[in-house]
């Protein structure tokens, strides 16, 4: 586990508006993402990613007014992605303020834009998102936001973009999706252990324990999640919030 590993919240978007889901499925509204950047910078995250999640399964392109109004709001680190299916729409999300691009479904769909990407934008702005779920015990990956299953291990995508010229991996358990009942560690690892870029863990979160454990167990080079930064109490109550520098050290997360 690195000194320093990367916490990072991930606000999902669908229609200009903050959603929270539960295995891809269930929806709840939580407000306005705009809003919820403010909170995170008062917070000092240390990276934000912004997903939409309807853009590919609706055909619909970046939105690029709603991510101009959080880009002009955020001041850490940014990544984004949804709907991205040129290399143009790259360079103009790069140009209006975000360091990486998240290609999920471009990467089974047409391999070749992760390849153009990195030569236009350099391997660590081009991210490759991998989404997993258990299908007849074994993993497959889904894309369209979990609508269409692919007959492909996650470890062997991930190789894929990592062949490409991705330069990180996120690898998001659909099965975990919403429940904060903790990251599929044994999935995390397949696809850490298989590729020599960082890899970023999704799809579980309910504490600082569940980030300690991915880091640490699951071989993961950053934790992210949903749900543990925008839900409080048993009843999750919204409550957009982030562990501060003093929780993560104290649990180890963050060493001194």
């Amino acid at each position: 586990m690195f000194t320093r590993p990367r916490i990072i919240p991930t606000l999902l978007i669908d229609d200009r508006d903050l959603i929270k889901t539960v295995r891809f499925g269930e929806r709840t509204y939580l407000g306005d993402p705009v809003n919820a950047v403010k909170i995170f910078n008062r917070k000092r995250v240390d990276e934000l990613s912004v997903l939409d999640i309807g853009a590919t399964k609706n055909g619909r392109e970046p939105d690029f007014e709603i991510l101009k109004d959080i880009a002009s709001e955020a001041f850490m680190p940014l990544s984004c992605g949804g709907g991205i299916r040129t290399v143009e729409q790259i360079h103009d999300l790069l140009s209006i303020g975000y360091e990486k691009v998240v290609i999920n479904t471009g990467l089974v769909r047409d391999p070749e834009l992760i390849r153009k990407a990195a030569e236009l934008a350099g391997s660590q702005s081009i991210v490759a998102s991998i989404d997993a779920k258990t299908v007849g015990g074994s993993y497959k990956c889904c894309i369209a936001d979990g609508t269409e299953t692919v007959d492909i291990s996650p470890a062997e995508l991930a190789k894929k973009a990592e062949a490409l010229g991705a330069g990180e991996i996120i690898i998001n358990s659909v099965d975990r999706d919403g429940m904060m009942s903790g990251y599929d560690i044994a999935l995390v690892r397949s696809v850490a252990d298989a590729v020599k870029i960082p890899v970023i863990a999704i799809g579980g979160a309910g504490g600082i324990a569940d980030l300690k454990e991915v880091l640490t167990q699951g071989h993961a080079h950053a934790a992210a999640g949903g749900s543990m930064f925008v839900y409080y109490g048993r009843l999750k109550a919204v409550l957009i919030t982030a562990p501060g520098e003093q929780e993560l050290t104290a649990a180890g997360i963050y060493k001194e």
